[in-house]
């Protein structure tokens, strides 16, 4: 499967159990390790590891089973890593003290302006 269908399974499966504040990164540019990073909003432990075990589930249906589903247990932030494509599924508080979307939107040149 294709990066981008991949994505698209993903953000299908995010939208079916009702994810908050999704949010796609396209990190082609920025890393070799994935294509793309999805952060979403759960509302409560309970719907994370619903979240996150659904775009597992998705994933396996489709021929594409996960690479690796960790912190899911923990119910403060999941990840599923589907390759190409990884999924962060975070309460509201844990997103914003790690702003992942901030720290992903910095392109190299501007790290290597800063590190000079």
């Amino acid at each position: 499967m294709q990066p981008e269908q991949l994505k698209l399974l993903a953000l299908d499966a995010l939208d079916d159990m009702k994810a908050v504040d999704v949010s796609v990164l396209d990190v082609r540019g920025m890393t070799s390790v994935m294509d793309y990073m999805i952060v979403a909003s759960a509302s409560s432990a309970r719907h994370l590891k619903a979240l996150a075990n659904t775009v597992a589930e998705e994933a396996k249906k489709s021929d594409m089973p996960p690479l690796g589903v960790e912190g899911e247990s923990a119910g403060e932030w999941a990840l599923v890593d589907l390759g190409d494509v990884v999924v962060h599924v975070m309460l509201p508080q844990v997103r914003d003290f790690y702003q992942l979307e901030k720290l992903w939107s910095v392109a190299p040149s501007d790290v290597a302006d800063n590190e000079s």
